[in-house]
Order: structure tokens, then C-alpha cells, then sequence
């Protein structure tokens, strides 16, 4: 069970950050509908080949500042 939940305007947020920072990432790659926390984390870690720790430690930095633009 994923560690954080997403609102769509969060989402767009940390989705932008994903996409600067994995550049072979498309919108299209990062769906994502409320609720649905645990199937976008099962996403990400095919995406970017990473285990679910790292996306969730990820998700959480990105949630932590959702203005600035590190991820």
C-alpha cells in the first residue's frame, strides 16, 4: 500500500518533476486517477526501473516541496 495519497493538482505537480527528471518519460506514460496510488507506483517502477521504496521516497520528496523543482 503506497505511503502518500495524490490529489490531481498534487499529481501534476510531482508529474512534472518525474518528467524533468526521466526525460524519456511522455504525459501519456504518467496516468494516473485518484485513489489509484498503488497502481501508479507499480507503473513508475517499470518506468524507471527502480524498486517501490525509491518511488515512494521520490513521490514523498516531491510532495515535501511541491513548488520548487527538485525532485
Amino acid at each position: 500500500m503506497a505511503s502518500f495519497t495524490l490529489t490531481p493538482e498534487t499529481w501534476e505537480r510531482v508529474k512534472i518533476k518525474f518528467l524533468r527528471k526521466y526525460r524519456d518519460l511522455t504525459q501519456a506514460n504518467l496516468s494516473f486517477s485518484p485513489g489509484q496510488e498503488d497502481q501508479l507506483v507499480q507503473q513508475l517502477m517499470t518506468l524507471v526501473k527502480r524498486d517501490q521504496k525509491y518511488i515512494e521516497f521520490t513521490i514523498l520528496k516531491a510532495l515535501a516541496d511541491p513548488e520548487g523543482n527538485r525532485l
